[in-house]
């Protein structure tokens, strides 16, 4: 996704408020470097809407506190997997 800055920022920050995705999943959808979605939903946002970057913070914030729990249920699953091929 091309375009200007502030426009994808807005377009992030929709997405991520409308589906409760992570950076990772919302770069991955737009195929675009997480390190630019991140930066447009932080940084750029702040500055151009700060009521939808309150939304997106505080989104993210829910995201950065359950991702040990996701983690943990991803390496269950690796060895769970691990285990039945073997």
């Amino acid at each position: 996704m091309k375009g200007l800055p502030e426009e994808r920022a807005i377009t992030f920050a929709h997405y991520i408020i409308d589906n409760n995705t992570t950076v990772r999943a919302t770069a991955k959808e737009f195929h675009i470097s997480k390190s630019t979605v991140h930066k447009d939903v932080t940084d750029r946002l702040k500055k151009i809407n700060p009521l939808v970057y309150a939304q997106v913070k505080e989104v993210l914030d829910r995201n950065k506190s359950e991702r040990h729990i996701r983690g943990g249920i991803a390496t269950r699953e690796k060895y769970a997997r691990l285990k039945t091929h073997a």
